[in-house]
């Protein structure tokens, strides 16, 4: 629940389509494209500190593991979405001691998990060098050749972005060179090389909140980092997006943010590969990301076939299960989310209930999800054929709103409000209500 209460309602005032991030707390929707340039790959800018509001191409982006995000053009970089630039020199110091070439070739932050010593570093290409930094400090044994490193890929890249495991089918890489893409396997450090045509040559890369950038010119793209696919209306103007430009670029930057008293939860939940979620209204929020800053995004753009809002969510195995009035739709969870043929389905032939539900939720390693109507929690026994309910238990609730059940126990929210119980038993057992605990600005980013 740590996730939860750090990101939970940063963003949930904002309302937008297809946006991108203006900075960690603020998104700015889509705009009309401007007129667009490009400068050659490491070009020195004539001034002595770039502007990026003026138009400029990075030549690489990345976070650290902190979740700070770094812009980089030519001898400088720009730390956050907003503020202006500094030498990269004064950040990242050996990278000058090595290069002296006034740009960085490629960038990102490394995703695996399974080994510590790797895990969250930054990796910076430079021709055919690759360095290691973690806490802005230059690893041992660095710089080493890129093929040392990554048996496969080629030098003098373009851009590159992580793609954990999730996201794409394995923890991966994903290298750009040109109009060719080259997708590393982490584990294996095997590659894979693909033919994006259709995709401009990126100059840099970047993933905010598993959403894939191609950064060209100083305009962006979103793609698939699987397929390469890119839905929606191409390219649009970073300037737009990706940082604070005054007078003529973007909307909504004075938006405020949500009041706490204001706050309702419609769902929330944690899929087998740890993506967790809460659903609000027709928008979700990605919990377990809030390093690097939270945001809103329709709920159609991850279940493209959820129109509107949604009524429970819950995930058992490697399925995460919807429901929307009398309806429950069904999704594989892979490296991104199927619908199974066949649904939605009425709730009632799938699991036994009769819909609406105002809650789900399912506790960890179990095969009991427990729906909530009104003042009555009912036990349906997923591992059982045919799914029926087994159990009616009151509940010392009138309406709840969302419900969830982790490693910590279960937490029922109610507007701005949730209770936390040891276990479902106990929620049912209980006479006398706990302590509730208020959503606060500290854990949820909200205003008093």
């Amino acid at each position: 629940m740590t996730a939860l209460f750090l990101s939970l309602c940063v963003c949930l005032a904002l309302a937008l389509s297809n946006a991108a991030p203006a900075h960690h707390d603020v998104m700015i929707k889509d705009a009309p494209e401007d007129e667009r340039q490009s400068h050659p790959k490491g070009e020195e800018l004539h001034d002595a500190k770039p502007d990026r509001c003026k138009g400029v191409e990075f030549d690489a982006i990345t976070p650290d593991e902190k979740g700070n995000t770094f812009f980089f053009k030519g001898d400088h970089l720009w730390k956050g979405f907003v503020g202006s630039a500094e030498l990269s020199s004064s950040i990242f110091k050996e990278l000058d001691d090595y290069h002296h070439l006034g740009h960085v070739d490629a960038a990102f932050r490394m995703h695996h998990q399974d080994d510590a010593s790797v895990h969250d570093h930054i990796y910076f290409f430079l021709d055919d060098k690759v360095f290691s930094f973690y806490n802005y400090t230059l690893e041992k044994g660095y710089p080493v050749e890129i093929q040392q490193e990554f048996p496969g890929i080629p030098s003098h890249l373009d851009a590159a972005v992580e793609c954990p495991k999730g996201e794409c089918i394995t923890d991966s890489v994903l290298f750009f060179k040109g109009n060719e893409t080259y997708s590393y396997d982490i584990k294996t450090k095997t590659v894979k090389k693909k033919m994006w045509t259709h995709l401009p040559n990126c100059t840099s890369a970047f993933r905010w909140l598993e959403h894939y950038y191609c950064f060209h010119g100083f305009n962006f793209t979103r793609f698939h980092p699987v397929s390469g696919e890119v839905t929606g209306t191409y390219p649009k103007d970073v300037r737009h997006y990706f940082m604070r430009c005054g007078e003529g670029f973007g909307h909504g930057g004075g938006a405020r943010k949500l009041r706490c008293s204001e706050v309702k939860l419609h769902a929330v939940t944690t899929d087998d590969k740890g993506r967790s979620y809460a659903f609000h209204d027709a928008m979700y929020l990605r919990l377990d990301t809030h390093r690097d800053g939270s945001h809103r995004f329709p709920i159609s753009r991850s279940w493209k076939e959820i129109s509107g809002g949604v009524d429970a969510v819950f995930s058992y195995g490697d399925n995460m299960y919807i429901i929307q009035g009398s309806q429950i739709y069904i999704y594989k969870s892979a490296a991104h989310y199927t619908l199974i043929e066949g649904y939605p389905k009425p709730l009632k032939e799938e699991l036994g209930i009769d819909g609406p539900v105002d809650a789900a939720f399912l506790c960890p390693k179990q095969d009991t999800v427990y729906f909530i109507q009104g003042q009555k929690m009912y036990e349906v026994d997923l591992a059982a054929t045919p799914r029926v309910v087994k159990k009616e238990i009151p509940i010392p609730f009138p309406k709840i709103d969302a419900g969830l059940c982790d490693a910590d126990g279960v937490k029922v929210f109610i507007g701005p409000e949730y209770y936390s119980y040891e276990s479902p038993m106990i929620l049912a057992m209980s006479r006398i209500k706990p302590i509730p605990q208020k959503i606060s600005p500290e854990k949820f980013g909200c205003e008093d």
